[in-house]
């Protein structure tokens, strides 16, 4: 039996879907990811708007500096399988 998707999980599926959206258009991996960071963005000043800037820059950095813990922290968001 198959756990439900996580959220993590939804999002890169939802991502999937947005760069088919885009089939031949130039970048379209990109414009996908473009779209996924502004509707994350708009929420965050919405829900955080003192802060939401140093909270971006702190992931900012860790997919700078430390790809292996970025990494780490979408492999914790995902389901996992059940036999």
């Amino acid at each position: 039996m198959r756990d439900a998707a996580s959220p993590i999980e939804r999002v890169e599926q939802l991502y999937l879907d947005l760069v088919a959206h885009y089939a031949g258009g130039e970048q379209r991996e990109a414009r996908a990811a473009v779209k996924l960071l502004t509707v994350a963005l708009a929420r965050l000043a919405e829900h955080r708007p003192n802060d939401w800037e140093r909270l971006v820059g702190e992931y900012v950095e860790i997919v700078r500096d430390q790809p292996g813990e970025l990494e780490r922290i979408l492999d914790g968001g995902r389901s996992r399988k059940s036999m």
